[in-house]
């Protein structure tokens, strides 16, 4: 449990710096939309890191702590300094949260048959946060 929570936690970590990137670095029509609301993910995922590590150290374990660490484990790519467009940045982010909301899934799921109530219960309010948050990035993208 310890080893796929500091998974997590290394991806948030990741992720956070990747939409800090993207807000930098956003450019087109999209730009005052997007700039003010990656600014909202990425301090709402900054909560997020915070929370997880929080509850590795409540049940017993250790987490991740270091930028290398962090690369070490992490699966979300980090992005490149350039900017971007904000259909890329959706695409992006959009694929990222998909991943998280998955991984979310695997940790309730292993929580649950482990009985460890605090990482579960956790897990399902992370669960309905980045569902939501997905639902409106989806919402954002243009239709085809």
């Amino acid at each position: 449990m310890e080893k796929k929570l500091n998974l997590l936690l290394a991806d948030l970590v990741v992720e956070y710096h990747k939409l800090q990137n993207f807000h930098w670095y956003v450019k087109g029509k999209s730009f005052f939309t997007l700039h003010g609301k990656l600014e909202e993910l990425y301090n709402s995922v900054n909560k997020s890191i915070d929370e997880v590590a929080e509850n590795i150290l409540i049940i017993g374990g250790k987490p991740l702590g270091s930028l290398k660490e962090f690369l070490a484990h992490s699966k979300i790519k980090e992005e490149e300094d350039r900017y971007v467009c904000g259909s890329y940045i959706l695409k992006e982010v959009i694929t990222d949260f998909q991943y998280f909301l998955n991984l979310i899934k695997e940790l309730k799921i292993e929580a649950d048959e482990k009985n460890e109530y605090i990482i579960s219960g956790l897990m399902d309010n992370l669960m309905k946060e980045f569902a939501k948050i997905l639902w409106m990035l989806r919402q954002s993208e243009e239709e085809k």
